[in-house]
């Protein structure tokens, strides 16, 4: 049984449930204390020919074993299955219900983490906890529900019972059962140790896994399959060596239960054994003595259980209240506007300065610029300059110092991330896909799911064609990461997506670099009709694919070094012009090579 602020509510929450499930477990556990009651009176009927009904004497004969021992027996065992249902759907189904709820909270809190977040975090290390480490705790709340009632309910009444037939042997039994559950105790805050490195160890070696099937492309064209496994047979063995650990100590309590239990019935048999001798005990009274023993000792073996079983919802328990109580970078500010709704597309920066989080240096430098709503853009300069920055903070995925980002004329901090993100449009430079229908995608950034409106989309990006080549065209099921389609038309299919949503902003972050020269220019060109009166700001290596844009920001080293037409640009700017004849002569020699 677990407890802390972010599972303590499920118990209020199913309270009656837990309560019915109680109940039913407390039934159980009285009716099947009858039981050694029944095997005193066989035993005894057996070897005295009589037995006792209210008080007084009567044969042990067929009917009586049929009237009193079969039939409160099969009275008993009806009862037990009853219960043992009950108990199972109520406790063992609100552990699923409360798996089912964090999970979706877990969730929930991951759509709201900032980007700073998951460069930290890995993939696997955020699995392990949709998984195992849920898991754990459903494990906790369900079998540690019953372990806890049972070792109460259970173990009281047994012992209650035993006391009564004789107090003294009862103690005798007791004393190695204290120092078991002192041992256990001991070894409970060893296992919770072990099994938060256990964890680790398992995040880490699913977080491998992870990457590496992502990335079996690259590790087959540089032939380092053996590489990649040796590096994996590693992290396989550090978990093999987690999970040992931890096994050792789970079976040194195990070792000690096995060895208090075995001794206490040693006591039982020797002390019990001398009663009989002496009169005190009959044999069927010894008998109903070690049934409610091995009865009791059920109770103390889940209360040695359940502490290990704590130590490992405990630790689960804290990995995930790491992710529950994580705060996200980027947050809507308590006096944002609520009256902005739609964005005309007009951007300025005045003086913006920003490092990425951890990094070395700033990204950006003192930069100041602005565009007016409906311009096209094209924003060029070398890697490292900082044009996808620019789309990362106009996106608001990181934060900007007050007054130095305005749209339409607001502050951004002062605007709701949510009106922001809704007002804009963005292609990055991996052009992401889901692992669903090409339609699907496409459609993904829309509330439309018109097929017209999907191929009108992807006619503009120029990958309809592409699209229908396939035998399923439109429906057919992209691999992961849209593996089963190539570099030009998983960006062309993102274009798609981005023009579905016909945002005021559109952002294209080299969004073209994968096609060539002449499916470049449809592209262009289709952007330029559809997106009239609209912003559109294109980031690319090439200045061939910015020159026909309304104006040009070239940057260097994370600054405006010019900003202004093509034309304009190229005369009054060397440090452009150098970038524009030496593009121009290497195409002169590509085209060279192959006349």
């Amino acid at each position: 049984m677990l407890f802390g602020k972010h599972i303590n509510r499920y118990y209020l929450r199913y309270f009656y449930a837990i309560l019915l499930g109680g109940l039913a477990l407390l039934l159980v556990d009285w009716v099947q204390l009858k039981v050694p009651e029944l095997y005193r009176e066989t035993i005894n009927g057996i070897g005295t020919g009589y037995s006792y009904r209210n008080g007084a004497r009567v044969p042990f004969d067929l009917t009586y074993l049929l009237e009193d021992v079969c039939k409160p027996l099969i009275f008993i065992i009806l009862t037990m299955v009853v219960g043992r249902f009950l108990w199972r759907v109520c406790l063992f189904g609100t552990a699923i219900r409360v798996e089912t709820d964090l999970r979706s909270k877990m969730f929930a809190k991951c759509r709201t983490l900032s980007q700073s977040y998951y460069q930290i975090h890995k993939v696997g290390d955020l699995m392990s906890l949709f998984t195992n480490d849920l898991d754990t705790v459903n494990e906790c709340v369900g079998a540690g529900f019953l372990m806890l009632f049972d070792a109460l309910f259970l173990g009281v009444l047994s012992f209650f019972k035993m006391m009564r037939m004789n107090g003294l042997l009862t103690l005798l039994c007791m004393i190695p059962m204290a120092f078991l559950l002192v041992i256990s105790a001991i070894i409970g805050i060893r296992m919770e140790k072990k099994w938060d490195a256990r964890q680790e160890s398992f995040s880490a070696i699913s977080d491998f896994a992870q990457e590496s099937f992502s990335g079996i492309a690259v590790i087959k064209a540089f032939v380092k399959e053996l590489v990649e496994l040796h590096s994996f047979r590693r992290k396989n063995e550090e978990n093999e060596r987690t999970n040992i650990a931890f096994t050792k100590i789970e079976t040194l309590l195990d070792v000690f239960v096995f060895l208090f239990v075995e001794s206490v019935i040693g006591v039982i048999l020797g002390v019990g054994g001398w009663y009989v001798y002496r009169g005190v005990f009959n044999a069927g009274q010894l008998i109903e003595f070690i049934s409610y023993f091995t009865t009791i000792v059920w109770p103390v073996m889940a209360i040695s259980e359940l502490i290990g079983m704590r130590a490992r919802g405990k630790a689960s328990l804290g990995r995930i209240a790491k992710l529950l109580e994580a705060e996200p970078d980027m947050q809507d500010s308590p006096d944002i506007r609520t009256d902005v709704s739609e964005l005309a597309g007009a951007i300025e920066m005045k003086h913006l300065t920003f490092r990425y989080p951890g990094a070395a240096r700033d990204s950006l430098t003192d930069l100041s610029f602005r565009i007016e709503a409906g311009e096209n853009i094209g924003i060029i300069g070398r890697t490292g300059s900082g044009k996808t920055t620019i789309a990362d903070l106009i996106l608001r995925t990181y934060n900007v110092p007050d007054g130095t980002l305005f749209l339409d004329g607001y502050d951004v901090n002062t605007l709701p991330i949510a009106t922001v993100r809704r007002n804009a449009a963005y292609v990055p430079q991996d052009g992401f896909l889901f692992s669903d229908t090409i339609s699907s995608n496409i459609a993904f950034a829309s509330d439309c799911e018109d097929p017209e409106s999907i191929r009108s989309a992807a006619c503009y990006a120029d990958v309809h064609e592409n699209i229908m080549e396939f035998p399923n065209g439109y429906e057919t099921i992209l691999g992961e990461r849209g593996v089963t389609v190539s570099g030009g038309q998983k960006q062309r299919i993102s274009i798609a997506r981005a023009l579905m949503k016909d945002a005021p902003i559109l952002i294209l972050d080299d969004a073209v670099s994968a096609v060539d020269v002449v499916t470049e220019k449809k592209i262009l060109d289709a952007l330029k009709e559809l997106r009239r009166g609209k912003t559109t700001l294109l980031m690319a290596h090439r200045v061939s694919t910015v020159e026909q844009m309304d104006r040009v920001l070239f940057l260097g080293e994370g600054t405006a070094v010019a900003f202004g037409t093509h034309t304009e640009l190229y005369e009054s700017c060397p440090a452009y012009r150098r970038m524009v004849d030496a593009q121009s002569l290497e195409e002169k020699e590509v085209e060279h090579r192959h006349v």
